[in-house]
């Protein structure tokens, strides 16, 4: 063996993991998992490894920085940004304030290098990652950021690999609700616009939400009432406008997000179909501009406060090296005039 003294970069190599990694592991982090922490542990002592110090001390001096990196998502216009993620990000900034931290905000590409970006190189002391567009494009890249127990969280579907760090609202619950509200309501026709494949894990746990309130109500699934639009309100105006044109029966629409919800809107107004005397239409968000339309849409609501306050506590509690689980934000449901039910 060389004259050298040992690194953490030559446990990192023998472990087969990052030398990110072996620092955590070395301070007994929980964010790294018992059994890789044992064997990072015992190769250090195997190597005499000792820890420098002054350069852990240095190593260990935070930004005080959190970046949040939008990544596009298509939208009717140029802006490639989701509503929805503009209000969000309005409530982590005041937080992020609030706790004593700058924000970084920034516009990606999932093909970007944004780890190395801004975590790596101590720009950030963690990152909030906002949009993703068709999940399967990005999920490989979030399963290596936590197997390698970096900072991060992201607001979405709650699945079990990226336990306390991916954030999300009840989703099955808000199906259940929308659907629940329009049975309510004596309709019995129900179409859902959106997705319900995997590439939009949100969209498809408010489906599953959907079909398990028409089971306990005894109503067949029907597959001519699902009609696959993507977060577009053009691509939901092409959806509704083939349920119209191959003839389905429906007397309501619960549309997986608001955005859908506007296109079926307009849609259907097109046509010449009253809502809601005619068909009734649920959306799910509560944007700002739910209130604008004419009738005013039905929607659920995700608490964008309580969201905001989640993503950045439990990116805090992992910056101080402290265990994280993912809480669901709840839901309630905002009743307007787009069902023809009492307005609350």
């Amino acid at each position: 063996m060389g004259s050298g003294k040992t690194t953490s970069f030559d446990i990192a190599h023998r472990a087969g993991v990052s030398q990110a990694t072996v620092s955590r592991a070395l301070r007994n982090s929980p964010l790294v998992n018992p059994e890789t922490r044992e064997r990072v542990q015992r190769i250090a002592r195997e190597m005499n490894y000792r820890v420098d110090r002054s350069a852990a001390g240095l190593r260990s001096q935070q930004s005080h920085t959190i970046a949040i990196l939008f990544f596009e998502d298509p939208t009717s216009d140029d802006s490639q940004i989701n509503p929805f993620f503009l209000t969000l990000l309005g409530h982590i900034t005041r937080y992020a304030t609030k706790k004593e931290y700058d924000v970084l905000v920034s516009f990606q590409q999932l093909s970007d290098d944004w780890l190395n970006e801004y975590v790596v190189s101590n720009r950030a002391d963690g990152i909030i990652l906002l949009g993703y567009g068709d999940y399967g494009r990005i999920s490989d890249k979030l399963q290596r950021l936590h197997d390698e127990g970096l900072h991060f969280t992201i607001w979405g579907a709650t699945v079990p690999e990226l336990e306390g760090h991916a954030i999300g609202c009840d989703n099955i619950g808000g199906g259940e609700m929308a659907t629940r509200h329009l049975l309510d309501l004596g309709r019995r026709r129900i179409a859902y616009v959106g997705s319900a494949s995997d590439d939009a894990p949100e969209f498809k746990l408010r489906y599953q939400g959907h079909c398990n309130v028409l089971d306990e109500a005894g109503i067949a699934i029907d597959p001519d009432l699902l009609a696959p639009a993507d977060n577009l309100e053009d691509s939901a105006i092409e959806a509704t406008q083939a349920l119209l044109d191959r003839g389905t029966e429906f007397d309501s629409i619960f549309a997986a997000s608001d955005l859908i919800a506007f296109g079926v809107m307009k849609c259907l107004k097109k046509n010449g179909i009253d809502i809601p005397d005619q068909v009734s239409v649920v959306g799910f968000d509560d944007l700002p501009a739910a209130t604008y339309f004419s009738p005013a849409l039905t929607t659920v609501r995700q608490d964008t406060r309580l969201a905001a306050e989640a993503l950045m506590e439990n990116l805090l509690r992992m910056i101080g090296g402290e265990a994280v689980s993912s809480p669901r934000i709840p839901i309630s449901i905002v009743v307007r005039g787009s069902c023809g039910g009492r307005e609350n």
